[in-house]
């Protein structure tokens, strides 16, 4: 027999979103030790850095001991993060820990010096789900609950410039916040995505704040965090979203891929999907230093049989940098902080170059 059990929550985290949880929630003992679950736990200690949570609504909010959280059980893979996976069981009263800022709950493994131990946190039960009216037995909530399904069918038509990077802290969304408000300035409609990474909100809502007409993320999608053999149809399926008939009718579309090229978010696959592939208008890599802008030319001719339309981040921060890129690369490099009008217009004239092959309308 299931005990329930009415508990009222301190924080909700945005990796949630999709369960629409209320702080009055009710929770059960039958834990479903898989990703995408939604569990309610109190965190058992403070911590001084790398101590807050994204909340629903985008906000960065604190956490202290005895705050009691609404969080999703999930897996992390972040070189300068933590590292962490769902425990095989888990049991009212297991010790767990926080792994993201958006809420991702599971074992750590692995933890960075720089932001220390990650908060531990009781197991006090699952978060119940009550989809039909008048249910009063509930089952164990999950975020795949009004998500956007996953597609075998890419119907998008509609140009994609693919934001990638050499790891995480690239630069990656600075570049594409820049390239959303550029070409929204330019007269394009933008939609924006990010595919791949770890739950959070802050991304996609930067871009939408830059001017995207509209912005998802896999969480939309379901997914707690991205790994291979799920990103291609997670893909296809925000593509279609994004573009469908009855919805925001981008000319253009901006796709963060979150982590990098090497990792284990399932990156590869996406670069590795023809349908995908062919949207591609433009593919910007950012990248830390001349080391990382070659691997990365190397992995995207051979590996994926893919252009580098320019180089981004902190590689491209000064002269010396963007001498090397062009110079012995042969690319161009654009930094999106200091010369986000030469990023933007590298990349619309891409974007009208694959319009001119693929008989699209300017």
């Amino acid at each position: 027999m299931v005990v329930t059990t009415r508990i009222r929550l301190d924080r909700i985290s945005s990796s949630t979103r999709n369960a629409n949880l209320t702080p009055e929630i009710i929770i059960g003992d039958d834990i479903v030790a898989a990703e995408g679950y939604i569990l309610a736990v109190r965190l058992l200690s403070d911590k001084t850095t790398y101590n807050t949570v994204e909340d629903v609504f985008g906000r960065m909010v604190s956490l202290r001991a005895g705050d009691i959280l609404a969080g999703t059980l999930g897996i992390r893979r972040a070189l300068r993060g933590y590292a962490g996976d769902v425990p095989k069981t888990i049991a009212v009263g297991d010790t767990i820990n926080v792994l993201n800022l958006g809420g991702i709950l599971g074992r750590c493994i692995s933890q960075n010096p720089e932001i220390g131990r990650p908060f531990d946190a009781e197991v006090l039960g699952a978060v119940l789900a009550f989809p039909e009216l008048g249910d009063r037995v509930g089952r164990p909530a999950h975020i795949r609950d009004r998500s956007v399904p996953p597609s075998d069918v890419l119907s998008c038509t509609v140009p994609v410039v693919y934001v990638a990077g050499t790891c995480m802290n690239a630069g990656k969304t600075v570049a594409a916040t820049e390239l959303v408000r550029g070409l929204t300035r330019g007269g394009y409609r933008v939609g924006a995505v990010k595919l791949t990474g770890v739950s959070l909100m802050r991304d996609a809502l930067s871009m939408q704040d830059a001017g995207a007409i509209a912005a998802l993320t896999f969480n939309d999608a379901g997914a707690a965090s991205t790994h291979a053999g799920m990103t291609v149809p997670v893909a296809r399926g925000l593509l279609n979203r994004l573009t469908d008939p009855r919805g925001a009718h981008p000319d253009v579309i901006v796709a963060e891929l979150g982590d990098g090229i090497l990792g284990e978010y399932g990156v590869q696959d996406i670069l590795r999907a023809p349908d995908l592939m062919r949207l591609g208008a433009a593919f910007v890599m950012a990248a830390p230093d001349p080391v990382g802008c070659w691997g990365a030319l190397r992995l995207m001719r051979e590996e994926f049989g893919l252009p580098i339309t320019v180089i981004t981040g902190p590689a491209t921060d000064n002269e010396v940098g963007r001498d090397y890129i062009t110079a012995e690369l042969g690319l161009a490099a654009h930094n999106a902080r200091r010369d986000a009008d030469g990023l933007v217009e590298r990349v619309r004239e891409a974007i009208e170059g694959w319009r001119v092959i693929n008989g699209a309308a300017a």
